[in-house]
């Protein structure tokens, strides 16, 4: 595979195209925003100004002719746009058809609903929020869509640069479910993990994304606020409402190793 397309070079997708441009691809990325093409450009990135309703969209065709198509466009929670997201992702593959030779859909583990027990990709998918169910929603089209060749990256909840875990529940008190595990990944990790489906061309299945290691919600975010001098959290110990995202498919067809310990 030499050329690769990431529509939407947000937190995570401008992340992962830097690193696909050090490992030597030719890489296209995609904005929303005419003033961030130049940063993309910057970054060696061939910049596409790409936007789209559920109804249309507004691309150079030419971005959509590529070796691989990732789709890092997660949907707005708590916006007006958020149900539109399913038909987001068709209006997307319709757009891509026959053009994009794989196509791989960065989807969520808020698919798993919080059924207190371990789950991994051969588990029944029971969301319990809006969101999980719109990313299920999406991840139905693009099975429907291609349905022998299809690829999903499930990511937990994405930490990394810029995004100081220990802000997240900083000086609060009777933070409920200290005791549950916490399910999230690392931007490294991440990238490890969608670059390694590139390098091994581990396409047509779906993968749990999310680091093996699982401390209570009260153990991680009290150090990760101490670490970085924030008043620490209170937590009530207790664990309810909680899952284990586990992946059986990360370490069989990828042979990856995790880089970043929580």
């Amino acid at each position: 595979m030499k050329t690769i397309s990431i529509l939407g070079c947000g937190w995570f997708g401008l992340a992962f195209a830097k690193k696909l441009v050090e490992s030597g691809y030719e890489v296209k990325g995609s904005s929303t925003s005419p003033e961030k093409l130049s940063l993309l450009t910057d970054e060696k990135i061939k910049p596409y100004l790409v936007n789209f309703t559920s109804e249309k969209i507004i691309a150079d065709a030419e971005f959509f002719e590529t070796d691989a198509l990732f789709i890092c466009i997660p949907p707005k929670r708590n916006s007006a746009e958020l149900n539109s997201y399913p038909q987001k992702i068709e209006a997307i593959l319709t757009a891509s058809k026959h053009k994009a030779k794989q196509v791989i859909l960065i989807s969520s583990t808020s698919v798993y609903g919080d059924e207190n027990q371990i789950v991994n990709e051969q588990s029944a998918t029971l969301p319990d929020t809006d969101s999980g169910k719109v990313v299920l929603a999406a991840e139905e089209i693009l099975k429907e869509s291609l349905p022998h060749h299809f690829t999903i990256i499930r990511f937990a909840g994405l930490i990394g640069p810029n995004r100081n875990p220990g802000r997240f529940f900083a000086g609060k008190t009777d933070v409920p479910n200290g005791l549950a595990p916490v399910n999230l990944i690392h931007q490294t990790d991440a990238i490890g993990i969608a670059s390694a489906i590139l390098k091994k061309q581990g396409f047509g299945r779906i993968y749990n994304a999310c680091s093996p290691d699982h401390p209570t919600k009260k153990a991680f975010y009290t150090a990760a606020a101490y670490t970085t001098g924030l008043i620490e959290p209170r937590f009530i110990e207790e664990k309810r409402d909680w899952k284990i995202v586990e992946s059986l498919n990360v370490p069989e067809f990828l042979d990856y190793d995790f880089q970043v310990a929580l």
